[in-house]
């Protein structure tokens, strides 16, 4: 029996979202009746975005930050196949282990996609004891929801300073209007050139940064989720269960962790449902 080898697909919950703010904030600026180009100013686009990437370059390492520009890439897409693909995969796992022991594990890790299953299979194979086996894939599983929380932090820290960027491009246009103080004309003008350095500030951290910042942190829940199925069906291997046992234990498993992420009832929902 071969092993179900997941393939990406595109989000298109997110191409969606993108889709429909963009156009919700494009039609809002129509609806003005003013033209378009009057809010495309060089000025406050230099002035926000760039200052909103010296900010990252400043909080954030360079290495860390390139892991959060890769997943930002990597939201894009999705893996199919779900949990239920990961528990057969894993009991094809465990029946070949059973059957052929540390060998055969290792030849099936490497067909693996996804990159956990693999790593914890092989690791299967390198070390005998079980606690071991589990100790070390919590502890991965520990590092990765850090690396997920850090890797939305750096979008969280941009957007929180993109709108006050976005008043000091205002200030400067300000400063700009009162040297032409002499034409009302003027004056109007560059009274609302220098705002729409607030309008790219508020967009920016609001349409964009802080968006990107929940968007990692969701994305990142979901895969400790299936992570941690991993790790449980893995530690099951090593322990030798039996697959229709690891297979009924991680769907139970799976129930359990869905039922703990349910909203809790409220009183006079218990009371109708009890009624």
């Amino acid at each position: 029996m071969g092993v179900l080898r997941p393939w990406r697909r595109v989000d298109a919950c997110l191409l969606a979202g993108i889709a429909v703010a963009a156009g919700a904030v494009i039609a809002g600026l129509h609806s003005t009746g003013i033209r378009p180009a009057y809010f495309f100013q060089p000025t406050g686009a230099f002035i926000v975005l760039g200052g909103t990437l010296g900010v990252m370059l400043l909080t954030t390492p360079g290495h860390a930050l390139l892991n959060s520009v890769w997943r930002v890439f990597r939201l894009f897409t999705r893996a199919s196949g779900g949990a239920e693909a990961l528990i057969d995969e894993i009991a094809i796992s465990a029946r070949v282990s059973r059957r052929e022991g540390p060998k055969g594990i290792e030849t099936l890790a490497k067909k693996t996609v996804n990159p956990f299953l693999r790593d914890a299979l092989l690791l299967v194979c390198d070390i005998d004891n079980r606690d071991q086996v589990q100790g070390t894939l919590e502890t991965a599983l520990r590092l990765r929801e850090r690396q997920g929380e850090a890797d939305a932090r750096t979008f969280e820290v941009a957007g929180g300073f993109a709108p006050t960027i976005g008043i000091m491009g205002t200030v400067v246009g300000l400063i700009e209007v009162m040297r032409q103080f002499g034409s009302i004309q003027a004056v109007g003008y560059g009274i609302g050139t220098a705002f729409v350095s607030t309008l790219y500030g508020l967009a920016a951290a609001n349409l964009l940064l802080l968006p990107l910042a929940h968007r990692i942190r969701a994305r990142a829940a979901e895969e400790l989720e299936i992570e941690e199925l991993i790790a449980e069906g893995v530690v099951c291997i090593a322990d030798g269960i039996h697959p229709a046992l690891i297979r009924a234990r991680l769907r139970e498993f799976l129930r359990k962790k869905e039922t703990s992420m349910a909203p809790p009832q409220t009183v006079e929902t218990a009371k109708g449902v009890s009624a």
